[in-house]
C-alpha cells in the first residue's frame, strides 16, 4: 500500500501563520513511535474532534505525524485545541501544529534512480572520486573555511576565493581579482593534476577561481549549468562534512536559456532526460566536456534522500568546495544550443 504524502501549503494559501485553514490535514510534530506513542494512541486523541482517515509518519524521525481527518472542521478544530499545549493523553507532550496539504501523485517526483557509480549514469565526462580526502583532511578543510567570514544568502552561506560569482549574472567580473587560492586548498590543487580520465584542455586545470557552499540540511541547488562564457572545460566539486544526491537533467530541444532555469518544475517537460547520483562525504566529482556543458545539475531540497534500498538521512551541514577556471574567451563548445556565448553572436 502506498502511503500518502503530505506537504506544507504554499503562503499564498495560507491566510494564518498555522497554514491552510482549508486543509483535513494536520501536521503534528513532538509525538510519535519514537517517543513510545502508537499511531493508534494518536488517532484515538485526535479522534475526539472528528473522524479520523488516518495517522502518518510525516518523515523518517519517527517524532512527527500527520493526522488525517475526513474533513477540515475537524482538524481547525483539533488544531485549536491542542496547539502549543500539553497533552495528558500523549504523555503530557506539548504537540506543535500546522496543517498539511495532500501532495497530488503527479507532484511526487521518485521515479529517478539514483546511482552510486559514474559509469552507471552513462554521461560522458562525469566522473567520481570517492575518498578523494581523508577523514583528517576533511576535519582541516572544515576547520578553514570556519575560520573565515562567510557571506549569506537566502538559505545558505558561501566564500569565494580567486573571484567572486555574481549570482544575479551567474558570472564573474574578471576586473575583480581576489587574489591567489588560498594555501589550504594546494594539497587538493596538485591532487587534481592526477586526477584520471582527464581529457581536457590544460588550460582549464589552471583552476583559479574557488566557491565555498555550505548546505543546512534540507537545502540543496536549482537545477542549473554553470555558464558558459564564465568557466572553461572542467568543473571539480569536493564534498565534505555530508553526502547529498545530484542529479542530471538533460533536454534535447532547449535553448541556453531554457536549460539553465532555476524552475524546478522544467523536469516535467517531455524532451529532459533525468539521472542522479549519490555523492558521498570526501567525494570528488568532475563535470567535464558534455556533463559540464549540456547537462543541468540540481540537488534536491531533501532532509531524507532514498539511495537504493537505503533511507539515507542528510548531515546538518554538507559543504563543497567548487573549482574552476574563470574563461576569458568565448567558449566554442560543441552545444550552441545550451551556450550563451554562442547564442548571443
Amino acid at each position: 500500500m502506498v502511503q500518502p504524502r503530505f506537504v506544507r501549503p504554499s503562503p499564498s494559501s495560507s491566510s494564518s501563520g498555522a497554514g491552510e485553514p482549508n486543509s483535513s490535514n494536520l501536521y503534528v510534530a513532538n509525538c510519535g513511535p519514537a517517543v513510545g506513542l502508537s499511531h493508534d494512541a494518536i488517532a484515538a486523541v485526535f479522534a475526539a474532534f472528528g473522524e479520523v482517515k488516518g495517522v502518518y509518519a510525516a518523515d523518517e524521525s519517527g517524532v512527527r505525524v500527520i493526522v488525517s481527518f475526513s474533513d477540515p472542521f475537524s482538524a481547525k478544530s483539533a488544531l485549536e485545541a491542542l496547539v502549543g499545549r500539553p497533552c495528558s493523553d500523549l504523555d503530557g507532550r506539548t504537540l506543535h501544529i500546522r496543517y498539511s496539504v495532500l501532495q497530488l501523485s503527479s507532484q511526487v517526483n521518485d521515479c529517478v534512480p539514483v546511482f552510486l557509480a559514474d559509469s552507471e549514469l552513462n554521461i560522458p565526462g562525469l566522473f567520481l572520486l570517492p575518498d578523494f580526502v581523508s577523514s583528517e583532511e576533511e576535519q582541516q578543510l572544515l576547520a578553514a573555511v570556519d575560520s573565515k567570514p562567510w557571506i549569506g544568502l537566502a538559505k545558505r552561506r558561501v566564500q569565494h576565493y580567486g573571484y567572486e560569482f555574481c549570482y544575479g549574472t551567474r558570472n564573474v567580473d574578471t576586473k575583480k581579482h581576489l587574489g591567489e587560492l588560498p594555501a589550504f586548498v594546494s594539497p587538493i590543487l596538485e591532487r587534481i593534476s592526477l586526477f584520471p580520465n582527464l581529457d581536457c584542455d590544460p588550460e582549464s586545470l589552471n583552476l583559479d577561481q574557488l566557491t565555498v557552499n555550505e548546505y543546512p540540511s534540507g537545502v540543496g541547488l536549482s537545477p542549473h549549468i554553470d555558464t558558459h562564457s564564465a568557466f572553461e572545460d572542467c568543473i571539480f566539486s569536493l564534498s565534505l562534512a555530508g553526502p547529498c544526491i545530484m542529479e542530471f537533467r538533460r533536454y534535447s530541444v532547449s535553448t541556453w536559456k531554457v536549460a539553465s532555469t532555476t524552475d524546478d518544475d522544467k523536469s516535467d517537460h517531455p524532451t529532459c532526460i533525468k539521472k542522479a547520483l549519490y555523492l558521498p562525504p570526501r567525494s570528488m566529482l568532475l563535470l567535464s566536456g558534455e556533463a559540464r556543458y549540456a547537462w543541468n545539475h540540481y540537488i534536491p531540497h531533501h532532509k531524507i534522500d532514498k539511495v537504493k534500498d537505503k533511507v539515507i538521512r542528510r548531515s546538518p551541514r554538507r559543504v563543497s568546495f567548487t573549482f574552476r577556471k574563470v574563461r576569458d574567451h568565448p567558449c566554442r563548445c560543441k552545444y550552441p544550443q545550451y551556450c550563451d556565448s554562442q547564442q548571443q553572436r
